[in-house]
């Protein structure tokens, strides 16, 4: 996509964002299972206008005891299809929107191609799209045990950043208990530094939104957790290491960096 279409944005941004798009998308965050599920795809396979529900690739209950299956389930079947419901919704009259990944909407929600009350529904709805398809890959079923550590370079930089592994997890976690109401925290490739940084967005906004890369990301809106922790985010926040899918994310920052 040339960056002339990203009017909000310096060409320096709009190329970020865009890396940070091809990043994701080279590792399959909307692959091929998804358009066999029915999204409609562009030339190189990535689905657009409309956005379909993507498969968890793992059953309800495989996160269990860490995260119940009808938490997962009416999180993925009521919660993401509404986002996906309703972005399909408000693109079903834009018609030059509807050719655009979720990842080349997002980067022109801080712009002013897009009227700001669309724009509104769009960063909300395609951001919920986008945020939770990538969750769902983040989490994969792990022994009793929990989840191995991550290793190699994102093992490295993980602790060349933050001390240590188990500095970065405390940080994360206090990251994710101070996003005062609905919203996520995030390991991120920043967009300033190139380099690792955790932050937090609010509601469904995406970390694309600034260009950041997302490496790893929590959901802690309360729909997340609250059939099974109620108000215990912490409790919730301390059961996601057991279950993060942690070559996933290397994956994603393996290609992202390049």
């Amino acid at each position: 996509m040339d960056t002339q279409h990203f009017s909000g944005l310096s060409r320096r941004d709009a190329l970020k964002t865009i890396g940070a798009s091809a990043a994701l998308l080279g590792l399959g965050l909307f692959n091929s299972k998804l358009v066999a599920a029915g999204s409609q795809g562009s030339p190189d396979g990535t689905p657009t206008y409309p956005f379909t529900l993507p498969p968890l690739g793992y059953a309800y209950d495989a996160l269990e005891p860490r995260i119940d299956a009808r938490t997962m389930e009416i999180h993925h079947t009521k919660h993401h299809q509404a986002y996906i419901t309703n972005a399909n919704n408000a693109l079903a009259s834009q018609p030059k929107l509807q050719k655009l990944t979720p990842f080349e909407i997002l980067a022109l929600i801080n712009g002013d191609t897009i009227d700001k009350p669309l724009r509104t529904t769009l960063r909300n709805n395609v951001g919920g799209h986008a945020n939770h398809s990538f969750f769902w890959q983040i989490l994969a079923p792990n022994d009793e045990d929990g989840a191995p550590a991550p290793t190699g370079k994102l093992a490295e930089d993980i602790a060349a950043t933050f001390g240590s592994f188990d500095t970065f997890k405390k940080q994360f976690a206090d990251t994710a208990m101070k996003r005062f109401g609905s919203g996520w925290a995030w390991l991120v490739i920043s967009h300033d530094t190139g380099k690792l940084a955790i932050i937090s967005s609010g509601n469904q906004d995406s970390p694309l939104l600034t260009g950041d890369t997302p490496v790893l990301g929590l959901d802690v809106w309360e729909h997340a957790y609250y059939l099974q922790y109620q108000n215990r985010r912490a409790d919730y926040v301390d059961a996601f290491w057991d279950v993060v899918n942690w070559p996933r994310a290397q994956e994603f920052y393996a290609i992202a960096k390049v």
